[in-house]
């Protein structure tokens, strides 16, 4: 009984942990359109490095924070995560207050790095702590907390930074006056300076929290092999953890693009502020769905292989529903793609650690690194875009995405097991 509760109390622990890093994740769909007006950027391309210095914190994170967690071990791990979002947090007030589209940047790299820790510690634990044929339906939990928060979060933000965006950005074209322009943008800007202010005390006292927990630490690197481990001498020999790599690299740019690039698809297809700034929730609401079933059907009625394999079938069918229609039609078929999406990561994550023994925290970094997806693919949809137009330029990214992670749900994930 003390076991079972035990177990219950890490689950609902690290249940909170996905929960605040998809508050602070899908907020970035809010901040794309927030920060192209009060930054008065110019293009789509500018405003969509949001997502670049978001997520490149992962490629450049995710292999020391493997390290880091080797010396403190996961519980320290994931508390040391959370007080550097914090940081990050907090770097937000200086970026309003000066109106510096770099330091907002900063703050978003900084943010990054706390969740590459963060997840580098969290996903490999939920993983292991059970059974491994339930791993996939316990991420699913995890999602649903996840994008719980995260439909939550733009509509939270967008009602305090973009209330009366169409209205805002009205004012600011039409003024021809300097002064009266850099006063607006100043005044829009400072919007944020309360929630990050309330962010970073929430994470520091989560923190703390986390650190003081009974939460238990799990060993992965144990004397215990099974053949699978024993055959590999270097973790760059398993094939089934590389082709997993790149399948989650693919997988995160593609949520990205349905979950934060919606609003800047619906807003070039001339949709109003007022309406794009909360399409990311639209997204989410459907992962959110898509988890419910994945907690439901898995393993006891689908294997976790079979659920990515419909998944990428049906990322393939909606996104040829883009490419196929327009205005509200298509923005319809791109929040859709949130269900395609929910079982991905739940099912990627543990087909592509199994096993790995020894190499488990830092195949756990690798796969982590692999969020990067979410920098490179909204940037390659905003150079392509002004030539193949909305439609064309999100399907050509999407599409061949799906298809790669079709052959990783079919073969690619058999690779090199035994």
């Amino acid at each position: 009984m003390s076991s079972n509760k035990n177990y219950v109390l890490s689950i609902s622990i690290i249940g909170v942990l996905f929960f605040i890093f998809g508050f602070v994740t899908w907020l970035n769909g809010t901040l794309i359109p927030f920060l192209k007006l009060a930054c008065d950027l110019k293009t789509d391309a500018e405003a969509l490095l949001v997502t670049f210095a978001f997520y490149m914190a992962y490629f450049f994170l995710a292999i020391p924070s493997s390290f880091i967690l080797t010396k403190t071990g996961f519980k320290k791990g994931m508390s040391l995560g959370l007080a550097v979002m914090a940081v990050g947090a907090l770097l937000f007030l200086p970026a309003a207050m000066q109106r510096s589209f770099s330091l907002f940047l900063t703050g978003l790299f900084v943010q990054g790095m706390g969740l590459a820790l963060l997840q580098t510690a969290s996903n490999p634990y939920i993983s292991v702590i059970g059974p491994i044929e339930s791993a996939a339906k316990r991420i699913s939990i995890m999602g649903i907390c996840n994008k719980v928060a995260g439909a939550l979060s733009p509509l939270v933000l967008g009602a305090i930074v973009l209330q009366d965006a169409t209205g805002i950005e009205g004012q600011i074209n039409a003024t021809t006056d300097l002064a009266i322009k850099t006063g607006l943008l100043q005044s829009l800007s400072e919007r944020v300076i309360i929630p990050y202010a309330i962010m970073a005390t929430v994470l520091i006292a989560l923190a703390v929290m986390i650190w003081l927990s009974p939460l238990p630490e799990i060993e992965t690197d144990g004397s215990t092999t099974t053949d699978n481990q024993t055959q590999h001498k270097s973790i760059f020999h398993i094939p089934y953890l590389m082709f997993g790599i790149l399948c989650l690299f693919l997988y995160v740019g593609v949520e990205v693009m349905a979950g934060d690039v919606i609003g800047t698809y619906g807003k070039a297809i001339g949709i109003g502020l007022d309406e794009t700034k909360v399409f990311t929730s639209y997204t989410l609401w459907s992962m959110v769905i898509g988890y419910i079933i994945g907690i439901l059907t898995i393993p006891k009625y689908i294997k976790q292989q079979n659920a990515l394999a419909l998944s990428a079938i049906a990322g393939i069918v909606l996104s040829l529903g883009v490419f196929f229609t327009t205005g509200y039609t298509s923005i319809v078929f791109i929040a859709l793609l949130g269900f395609a999406n929910a079982l991905m990561w739940p099912a990627i994550f543990p087909l592509a650690i199994e096993n790995l023994g020894k190499f488990t925290k830092l195949g756990s970094a690798l796969l982590v690194m692999g969020i990067a997806g979410g920098a490179v693919l909204p940037q390659l949809y905003a150079r392509i875009v002004p030539t193949l137009g909305p439609p064309s330029a999100f399907f050509w990214i999407v599409a061949p995405c799906y298809a790669y992670i079709l052959f990783y749900a079919t073969k690619g994930h058999m690779l090199g097991k035994r």
